[in-house]
């Protein structure tokens, strides 16, 4: 076999020379490139062959012949030799790269901007993954009229399975096609965006605001047993007392004689903070208790818990508050748990209503992954929220209520140390 050479400032001018020379019949050995592009300085490239002596070289009438078709490899050995023709095409796409006439100065753009295409259809290709994932949309999407965009499947997985009743997130859904830009439906990440906005508007709130010009906030806490009304009123009164910018006074008020035990808890927190307390047995005592804390700014009231369903000890609490002959309103706080479902909730409230609920205070919130619940009752009801507990530690868990952080929960979940 007759090895020949043939070089050329590019490996396409080099297979150029040799298919002249000596036609397709010649073996490609190597392609090496010999010197390198520098300043002054052009490229060069030389590509070996092979042709076997008693052949006839069949020089090629013109360049623009078509090359024979790449034939696939079947063998791995070192020492397999390739045909002109087949690797005609591969040296061809380098010779479109090393003869691009574009500047240096023009590159970057273009590779900038074909980057930056790249990315936003992988990222509309993540987004419609994401989508799939979801849900099937024909069958879970909400049965509301306006058409719903598949970009709405992701918001709405989460609001349903947050424990949101149908009817509400359903509502939510209208009012968000009604009045969301067109232009924001084309990522869920910007339906989500706007979802959370929308929601915390709907979410109201009581901002908790100090007594002024001498007047006394007085607070009673009412609800289930076990729901943690006697920790939240040791929480409450550790802030009012020690944690605020002014450290007014408080005192306690007992009504739930029928526990013992909870009797002596307040007790024991009121020694510690040595705070006034006053227990109550019969609804008559119940003004004289208050009378008796009159030099304190804050008053705060726990009451027995009781079944919703007790009415009772619901009513012994109502005869309480109206036979409260003082000057100080009570402002009713209905302390419910967060980890029951929307139903549950709705039923409790319906059932401690007569007292006259001023605001809502939800506890454990650390032993839930659902808020949705917490949503429908405030939206339902148009009741504010003016505390979370979010913990058994006294004070640190309990945050003062707002929209922004309910909606957060009920996206993204309670994570302690992000939310509080």
């Amino acid at each position: 076999m007759k090895i020949l050479t043939f070089s050329g400032a590019t490996p396409a001018e080099a297979l150029k020379k040799a298919q002249l020379e000596v036609g397709e019949e010649a073996m490609l050995i190597e392609t090496r490139e010999v010197q390198k592009k520098s300043l002054g300085k052009s490229a060069l490239y030389e590509i070996v062959v092979g042709v076997e002596e008693n052949s006839v070289p069949k020089p090629r009438a013109k360049v623009e012949e078509p090359l024979m078709k790449q034939r696939p490899l079947a063998q791995k050995s070192s020492d397999v030799l390739y045909n002109i023709s087949e690797a005609a095409k591969q040296i061809s796409k380098i010779a479109e790269v090393t003869e691009d006439e574009r500047t240096p100065a023009q590159m970057p753009v273009r590779e900038s901007e074909d980057l930056k295409r790249i990315k936003e259809e992988i990222e509309k290709l993540g987004d419609k993954v994401k989508l799939i994932q979801n849900m099937f949309w024909s069958e879970k999407a909400p049965k509301i009229q306006a058409a719903i965009p598949p970009e709405f499947a992701e918001i709405y997985r989460l609001a349903q399975q947050s424990g949101m009743d149908q009817e509400h997130l359903d509502e939510i859904m209208q009012l968000t096609l009604e009045h969301m830009p067109s232009k924001m439906r084309e990522s869920s990440a910007t339906v989500k965006r706007y979802f959370q906005v929308l929601m915390r508007k709907m979410i109201p709130v009581r901002l908790e605001t100090p007594p002024r010009n001498g007047a006394k906030k007085v607070i009673m806490l009412v609800g289930p047993t076990g729901v943690g009304k006697t920790t939240s009123i040791a929480k409450l009164a550790a802030r009012f007392s020690y944690l605020l910018e002014k450290k007014y006074k408080v005192g306690l008020v007992v009504l739930d004689t029928y526990r013992i035990g909870a009797v002596e808890q307040l007790m024991q927190y009121a020694r510690m903070m040595k705070l006034g307390i006053e227990t109550v047995v019969d609804p008559p005592e119940f003004s004289s208790a208050l009378n008796a804390l009159r030099y304190s700014d804050y008053i705060l009231i726990d009451t027995m818990g009781s079944s919703p369903y007790d009415k009772g000890k619901i009513e012994k609490i109502y005869e309480c508050l109206r036979g409260n002959d003082t000057e100080y309103s009570v402002d009713v706080v209905l302390v419910m748990p967060s980890s029951i479902k929307y139903e549950d909730l709705k039923a409790t409230y319906e059932n401690f209503a007569p007292l006259g609920i001023d605001t809502m205070m939800f506890t454990k919130l650390d032993e839930t992954r659902g808020f949705g619940n917490i949503f429908s009752l405030v939206y339902e009801t148009k009741v504010p929220i003016s505390y979370f507990s979010v913990g058994q530690e006294v004070p640190e868990d309990l945050v003062v209520a707002t929209s922004d952080f309910l909606v957060e929960c009920l996206m993204n979940g309670f994570s302690r140390g992000e939310n509080t």
